[in-house]
């Protein structure tokens, strides 16, 4: 797959999360037929660290992020910081993510969760990479936490705030994630949202193999499907999806760095 520049980028995605590489193959290449040109392969651990480096230097549409979802923090150690900054340097490497907090699952005690949080912000400062942020509950502590490490450049992923936390969001000048969700008939306020984010700083994603889209539910999600996305926002917003892909590419070049 070439890196043109119409189309559309997911911007998180959980390739290896879809197994062996022959099966990752088959779903990048049904991406193709959707015109969907590049992926982002985001890491939820060190583990899925060092798989995301190795896709993206394997495939030329691919980029990797690398970090330590909250669900994992317990997990996290020096070396392993150590190691992520590491891999963090690799010339395909984008972002920092998915880091965050998570008070709904609690997988990690929040006071863990919080630590590491604070840690790969620091680290994405001293590599100069953008955050890609999970939160869930817990909007508080994670504006607090990125106010005060001075993060200035990131998205929060699969956004599930309300209207007033978006405008906090946009404030900062971090850019919004639309995954799926935004498809699903209890929309409503994911729908608002998306309506109301200046196409400036929207991007499309599909957190895949999760959150399937409208009306793929019950399959296992894939970077296909991002054109779901995309054209749901085009139909809230009334404009045509051209204009989605293309604002989108932007803010993917913007934010990323990704021509």
């Amino acid at each position: 797959m070439g890196k043109k520049k119409g189309g559309l980028t997911d911007s998180h995605a959980h390739l290896d999360f879809f197994g062996s590489d022959s099966k990752i193959e088959k779903v990048l290449a049904r991406a193709v037929e959707n015109d969907v040109t590049r992926i982002i392969t985001i890491a939820d651990s060190l583990e899925s660290s060092y798989r995301a480096v190795e896709l993206a230097q394997k495939h030329s549409e691919v980029y990797a992020a690398v970090g330590v979802h909250p669900h994992n923090a317990s997990d996290v150690n020096p070396e392993t910081l150590k190691e992520l900054e590491r891999l963090a340097k690799e010339p395909k490497v984008v972002a920092i993510g998915e880091i965050g907090l998570d008070y709904h699952k609690n997988h990690s005690p929040h006071l863990v969760q919080q630590k590491v949080f604070e840690q790969q912000l620091e680290l994405a400062k001293k590599v100069k990479l953008p955050v890609i942020v999970h939160d869930r509950d817990a909007d508080a502590d994670v504006m607090g936490a990125l106010i005060k490490h001075g993060t200035k450049k990131g998205v929060f992923h699969c956004f599930s705030g309300d209207l007033a936390f978006a405008e906090k969001v946009l404030a900062m000048n971090f850019y919004i994630s639309i995954a799926g969700t935004v498809t699903f008939k209890n929309a409503g306020v994911l729908a608002g949202i998306a309506k109301f984010v200046p196409l400036t700083k929207l991007l499309v994603e599909t957190d895949s193999p999760y959150l399937t889209p409208h009306p793929y539910r019950g399959r296992k999600n894939e970077p296909a499907y991002v054109r779901l996305v995309a054209e749901k926002i085009a139909e809230l917003k009334e404009i045509d999806v051209s204009a989605v892909e293309a604002s989108t590419q932007e803010n993917i070049r913007l934010l990323f760095g990704i021509a």
